[in-house]
């Protein structure tokens, strides 16, 4: 293990947190919240505790830096940044439980948006905003921010860029790590300020609009309010905030191609057309139910439904309204869906539809294969012949998974949580999607769940915004062989 250079990027990495917790003093001077001083403190606190790490190390070899070291380096810096971004809430006294603060910290940088605040609003703004800061720098991943921002990891880069941006397919929009970071949020960027401007013509102040586009392009879902989207009752925020929780969970190299001029990029991609057909047709099954069954008028009965379906599907987690008192159906539909998540690529958690694509097209031609033995029928995807390495991996990552979230569910079970909650919250962490099922549902919050649970379901909320490989591999006594 080359411990220098870990500790040169985990101190880098805590400088940049440490800077990004105080640009909400400006909100806390501008409302006069009492939580400047806090956050002061903790982001210099934070930032000099990483200077001191980066300075004192930063004579090192970078092209030393092999996979084992990345894995570490990426696991490290995700429960490093949560664990220090998590005291500016206790330190101010307005969330004391260390437990609670680190829950809500590493539910922010996950993008899971799962909370333990019953009162919201109660929080000073500048507090607000660091908390939804999070999810803006944990959607497109602080460790690819540092790509963008600063060359400092040499030729490592590749290899951390792998380790956070797990999965499948990991398309690059250029041929060197650090020019696609830097693409990548740029067009984060660009999309977030395209929000923030609808939202303010549909009536938010510039606090809340920042505050929910960060939530929404993260795919995460914190809301300044109790009641989510729902307090500013705007039928015209929602539809914006159901198109940019769409985008966010599109992946992102899609976008690029958008933006130069290649709209069709999107419909040439087959993950893609799944993505947006399985939605389309989810949607419109659940709204013709709603204005038939349930006296809902039609444009609700539509908004409603799109609302709440992309919502769980993008893993963002906003709410307008509580789906579980729809029917009892859609308590096991939204389960369903909990364990799905969007494309890859995208800022979104889950499975990811690329996954399910491939098994479910595997599956299919297996038929094909049964019948006509000797014929060679190779599973396509974007016209692109995919090995059979990828496809067992795929259905190594779908096992594990589904392992991960029957051994949560029995674990949280344990802890006095009724079952349907267990597996709703363990499905909602894993998937980083927030609200669950029963007790934390979408108008409840986890602020109920033991501290033992909350330990877990913070590991549980890195598992998945990891993708179970990066983090569980740590554990693997081979990987600390030599």
């Amino acid at each position: 293990m080359n411990f220098k250079i870990i500790a040169n990027i985990i101190g880098f990495l805590l400088i940049l947190t440490g800077l990004f917790m105080l640009p909400g003093i400006f909100f806390s001077i501008y409302y006069g919240s009492n939580d400047i001083i806090s956050l002061i403190i903790c982001g210099a606190g934070t930032s000099a505790i990483g200077f001191f790490l980066w300075f004192f190390t930063r004579k090192r070899d970078t092209s030393q830096l092999n996979k084992r070291d990345s894995y570490l380096i990426v696991s490290l810096g995700w429960i490093t940044m949560s664990a220090f971004g998590a005291i500016p809430f206790v330190v101010h006294g307005s969330i004391p439980s260390y437990t609670n603060a680190f829950f809500e910290t590493v539910s922010g940088f996950t993008t899971t948006g799962a909370s333990v605040l019953s009162d919201i609003e109660s929080l000073p703004y500048g507090l607000l905003f660091w908390r939804s800061m999070t999810h803006w720098l944990g959607g497109m991943g602080i460790i690819v921010l540092s790509l963008a921002i600063l060359p400092i990891l040499g030729i490592g880069g590749m290899q951390l860029y792998s380790a956070e941006v797990a999965g499948p397919s990991k398309d690059k929009i250029h041929p060197r790590v650090r020019e696609t970071a830097k693409r990548l949020w740029a067009i984060y960027f660009i999309l977030t300020i395209a929000e923030t401007i609808l939202l303010l013509f549909g009536g938010m102040n510039l606090f809340d609009a920042l505050c929910h586009s960060f939530g929404t392009l993260a795919t995460g879902g914190f809301s300044t309010k109790n009641a989510s989207i729902a307090f500013f009752n705007s039928p015209f925020i929602e539809y914006v905030i159901i198109i940019f929780m769409f985008l966010g969970g599109t992946n992102f190299t899609l976008h690029y191609f958008a933006l130069h001029g290649n709209i069709k990029a999107y419909f040439k991609d087959e993950e893609f057309r799944f993505y947006f057909s399985f939605l389309g047709i989810t949607i419109l099954c659940t709204a013709l139910f709603l204005f038939i069954y349930n006296s809902v008028g039609l444009e609700k009965s539509f908004r409603d439904s799109a609302f709440s379906i992309v919502s769980i599907l993008s893993s963002t987690g906003f709410a307008t309204v509580d789906y579980e008192r729809w029917h009892p159906f859609f308590t096991l539909m939204f389960l369903f869906l909990l364990l799905f998540g969007a494309c890859a690529g995208s800022t979104s958690g889950g499975v990811k539809m690329i996954r399910y694509y491939l098994l479910f097209k595997n599956s299919f031609y297996e038929l094909k294969r049964l019948i006509h033995p000797q014929a060679v029928i190779p599973v396509r995807y974007n016209e692109r012949a995919v090995t059979n390495d990828v496809i067992s991996k795929i259905a190594a990552f779908v096992l594990l998974y589904l392992i991960t979230f029957t051994v949560g569910s029995v674990i949280l079970s344990f802890t006095g949580l009724e079952f349907s909650s267990a597996m709703g919250s363990v499905a909602a962490c894993l998937g980083n999607i927030g609200p669950g099922l029963g007790s934390t549902g979408p108008v409840s919050n986890y602020s109920h769940v033991t501290d033992f649970g909350k330990w877990i379901l913070s590991f549980i909320m890195l598992l998945g915004r990891l993708e179970l490989f990066t983090l569980l591999i740590i554990f693997s006594p081979s990987f600390w062989k030599k």
